[in-house]
């Protein structure tokens, strides 16, 4: 039998499993199968995110609880069409399939989960799936799908047609998810495992689609027909002119929402923390202990913490796009825009993608084909806004931005301004684009290939998962990360002491540290305080949100500090304005930094990037700053 690079697998030549004492099941299948949605619903929030050893691409890896206490591992695998690996998420699925990816056992079974509704295109993808000797249930999924468009098949002939158990189940819905959890249930308990199926030995792709048509003939498949609402939204969505315009009109209405819809919560939040703080400031002791409490942690975490949700409103307008198949579509109009400055519309869903972190989003341009591609996608990222930027954008807006309608109650000026930020990064990556398919990326010729998936309405289930893993994800954050700059900017901030006294935060250690870099930020409108936020922010860019949190709270001595008020004191407008701008071209952010050294196999590229996004965000709040300079003085 062939190895990996065929269609089928040798189990032979498969090195032995680690003994690792976990049962481990392997969820696999095409991209837009639902196979997450199923992950999450096996699991729940008994899940973890992580990369394979040796590579960037995640793996999400859950806890199915089965009867008597018992638990099986699941792996969601990154999403593949065969067995002949194309990208680098298509070489990790196949490692880890044949037991191949150091350090990852190989799994004990498989769930192959295909779209009920696609069968006679996805259906290919079980001959090397169940040749690779594992036991394996082949799950249909989108079954009432199917059901509702008038398709049909027979479970029973195609399990007996492959040898191997099949079940109908709709993983949005939760229908038949209960045959999966006694597949789970079996193979857990099962001794040994099952032996190799006698399938076909079939040595293409193509072949694979022959045989998988002839099963399907079989088996009674009767695809469904296309859903007459699929080809009505596709005649707006893929309009070349209603099209954008469509596209542009959701952007807005997030951005509007983000503003509008968050601001009470916001408020909320920021008076819960207050009254906490000064419900714990009226027990403390006066001393040092009560100002590391409140004036560092309390203000400088609680700085970070109030934009929580506008970063879940976020990801929730995010998600909606994507599990609602809209953002497939949007990849296709953005396609014709993007061959113009030398990419493809395969880096739409990293760009779009880095809207919430670079750091993910570098990684998923594994799937791009193109070295070249791939390469130009991981250099612009950095310059779409992430969920961290947004927090700075929303600080310095609502201290210096006054609310008023531009469009009635559609659109404010505050959400105008952070539309106009997010604009302003897009054009910076096309032009860096164009940029580098003019020199040290010349453009390659080749194909966009993109699978539409039929519109469907997100679950709340679905989106509700997402969400409460990113509120995780983000107050992990506030307490790790920021909580560390925070106690450490407190210490410098109080030291040296004078006569047992902390000092005037200027004469601290953090004020001797801004005081020193303040000459060359100081064209740009920035005081020491900036300066000391431009340095810790290089750990994380929402970090400066809590590094002045902290060293207002310090000069103050108060339990609330009113960061915007304590910004309008020490910022002019310019100044403001250009800082928003440093903002949105600087990288100012460690973590991406070593994502791109990873991904790109050296420090040539992140050292050119990081280089480049410094020289243009500062050179560009540099003009910004004096052209405003200008203006006040006329």
């Amino acid at each position: 039998m062939a190895d990996c690079h065929g269609c089928s697998v040798a189990a032979a030549t498969l090195p032995p499993r680690a003994l690792s004492g976990r049962h481990t099941v392997a969820l696999v299948g095409p991209p837009n199968c639902g196979k997450t949605t199923l992950f999450n619903r096996l699991t729940g929030l008994r899940q973890k995110v992580a990369n394979f050893p040796g590579v960037t691409v995640e793996q999400h890896v859950g806890r199915a609880a089965l009867k008597g206490a018992r638990e099986v591992y699941l792996i969601d695998l990154p999403g593949i069409y065969s067995l002949v690996p194309r990208s680098e998420d298509e070489q990790v699925s196949c490692d880890v399939l044949t037991g191949r990816m150091p350090g990852v056992s190989r799994p004990d079974a498989v769930l192959l989960i295909l779209d009920s509704t696609n069968l006679q295109r996805q259906l290919a993808l079980a001959a090397p799936v169940l040749q690779l000797g594992l036991p394996a249930m082949l799950i249909l999924n989108m079954a009432d799908d199917l059901e509702r468009r008038g398709g049909e098949v027979d479970p029973a002939a195609l399990s007996r047609e492959l040898g191997a158990p099949v079940a109908m189940i709709s993983a949005a819905s939760g229908q038949g998810v209960e045959k999966v959890f006694q597949f789970l249930e079996g193979s857990a308990a099962a001794a040994k495992p099952a032996p190799l199926m006698q399938l076909p030995v079939i040595q293409d792709v193509p072949k694979c689609r022959q045989w998988a048509t002839s099963i399907g003939t079989r088996a009674g498949y009767q695809a469904p027909a296309p859903p007459l609402w699929t080809r009505r939204l596709d005649a707006v969505f893929l309009h070349p002119v209603w099209g954008p315009i469509v596209f542009a009109a959701v952007v807005v209405g997030v951005f509007q929402t983000i503003f509008a819809g968050a601001q009470p919560l916001m408020d909320g939040i920021k008076a819960l923390i207050g009254a906490s703080g000064r419900m714990i400031g009226s027990i403390l002791p006066e001393g040092l202990l009560r100002s590391l409490v409140i004036d560092g942690i309390w203000s400088g975490v609680g700085s970070v913490i109030v934009f929580l949700p506008q970063i879940l409103l976020l990801f929730l307008f995010i998600g909606i796009l994507e599990d609602s198949g809209y953002l497939s579509r949007a990849a296709l109009i953005a396609d014709r825009t993007m061959r113009r400055v030398g990419l493809q519309g395969k880096s739409f869903i990293p760009l779009l993608s880095a809207h919430a972190c670079a750091v993910p989003a570098i990684m998923s341009t594994r799937t791009i084909e193109s070295k070249r591609d791939r390469i130009a996608t991981i250099l612009i990222a950095p310059f779409m806004t992430c969920s961290a930027r947004l927090q700075v954008y929303a600080l310095l807006i609502t201290a210096f931005v006054p609310e008023r309608p531009v469009l009635g109650w559609v659109l404010g000026t505050r959400a105008t301004v952070m539309l106009g930020l997010y604009l302003l990064g897009f054009v910076a990556a096309v032009l860096t684009a164009q940029l580098l398919q003019s020199s040290v990326l010349k453009p390659e010729r080749n194909v966009f290939l993109l699978e539409m998936p039929p519109y469907r309405w997100p679950t709340m289930r679905s989106l509700g998962l997402r969400l409460v893993d990113r509120a995780r994800v983000f107050l992990r954050r506030a307490g790790t990360v920021i909580l560390c700059v925070a106690v450490v900017l407190w210490a410098l901030a109080s030291l040296p002491m004078e006569n047992g006294v902390p000092p005037p935060v200027e004469r601290s250690y953090v004020g001797q540290i801004g005081k020193a870099v303040e000459p060359v930020i100081g064209p740009l409108g920035f005081n020491w305080k900036i300066g000391v936020g431009l340095i810790t922010s290089l750990a994380a860019r929402e970090v400066i949100v809590g590094t002045l949190g902290t060293i207002y709270g310090v000069e103050s001595g108060s339990e609330s500090v009113d960061l915007q008020a304590a910004l309008r004191k020490d910022l002019t407008f310019g100044g403001a304005v250009a800082l928003l701008v440093f903002f949105a071209f600087a990288m100012q952010c460690f973590s991406t930094i070593a994502v791109v050294r990873r991904e790109t196999g050296g420090w040539k590229w992140p050292a050119i990037q990081f280089c480049y996004m410094t020289g243009v965000a500062y050179l560009s709040s540099l003009v910004v700053n004096q052209v405003f300079a200008r203006f006040a003085v006329g």
